[in-house]
């Protein structure tokens, strides 16, 4: 043998246990190694769209109550404005000088 062929036998034996002692994993396992992970991300997936649509009917109720909160303040101001109103005529009342009663 030559030098170069006696120093390539090894590494050639090497290399080719490397490869025969790696394997390749079949379909079948990868599926079993998979399979909890995937139904995992479905349970979350589930959860997910869950708290999505209780999400999206919290925010519809905060926005109806908004629009309700806004009317019931626009009729306090207009009751405020009413009230101001009867407080100026009753004190222009008490301000007039008050006429005998027969």
């Amino acid at each position: 043998m030559t030098l170069f062929a006696s120093k390539l036998a090894p590494a050639a034996v090497l290399l080719a246990g490397g490869i025969v002692l790696s394997g390749c994993a079949t379909k079948s396992y990868v599926r079993e190694q998979i399979a909890p992970v995937s139904q995992r991300v479905d349970s979350l997936e589930t959860r997910l769209q869950q708290t999505d649509a209780t999400a999206k009917s919290a925010l519809a109720e905060a926005q109806a109550a908004s629009g309700q909160l806004q009317n019931q303040g626009q009729r306090v101001d207009q009751l405020n404005g009413r009230v101001d109103g009867v407080e100026q005529r009753l004190q222009a009342q008490e301000a007039r000088p008050k006429r005998p009663r027969h």
